[in-house]
């Protein structure tokens, strides 16, 4: 069972809907993450693609994100998110986004400061959401785009964004991208 690492509700434990295919980020990743992130959190706009649990999203304003909107396209997952947000006494900071993420980004209001990406590994980069994060203006100018991925994938350039950063832990990758000016 998945829990938040840091911040105000620190070692708060996650439920997940029975029976789904959800891979959490494994809470070494996140620990990780989260001290790059350290500097940024604080008043932070955050989306989260692909929230599946939650967790990201809870982590991001257990830590002083302003806003943070998860999208998650199964239903129950997604209301699943909102009833653990409620419960963590933080849905004025959480929002749930129960759509596609291809959908969802042609309706969110942005900018954002900090993108988390997590697709299904198997699945092929997708550079159709980093192209509309682009075009929808959903990204602050100094926005941070993090993509987690399987270790082994080598990623494409992703025409408009710039590599700043990879870190590799065990089979996850996670890539942090900007966007080139």
């Amino acid at each position: 069972m998945p829990k938040i690492t840091g911040g105000q509700l620190g070692s708060r434990k996650l439920r997940s809907p029975k029976g789904t295919q959800i891979r959490p980020t494994p809470g070494r990743v996140k620990e990780s993450l989260f001290s790059i992130l350290m500097n940024r959190i604080e008043g932070a706009r955050v989306l989260d693609l692909f929230a599946g649990t939650g967790a990201i999203g809870f982590e991001a304003a257990s830590r002083g994100a302003a806003r943070v909107v998860s999208v998650e396209a199964q239903r129950d997952v997604a209301h699943a998110i909102e009833e653990a947000a409620k419960n963590l006494g933080i849905d004025g900071v959480v929002t749930v986004f129960p759509a596609p993420a291809e959908r969802a980004l042609y309706r969110l209001e942005g900018p954002f400061d900090i993108v988390y990406l997590d697709p299904p590994y198997a699945d092929p980069v997708p550079l159709q959401l980093f192209r509309l994060m682009r075009e929808r203006s959903l990204l602050a100018p100094d926005a941070l785009v993090v993509y987690e991925h399987a270790a082994k994938r080598i990623l494409p350039e992703i025409p408009g964004y710039r590599s700043v950063r990879e870190e590799v832990y065990g089979d996850v990758a996670l890539a942090f991208l900007a966007t080139e000016a």
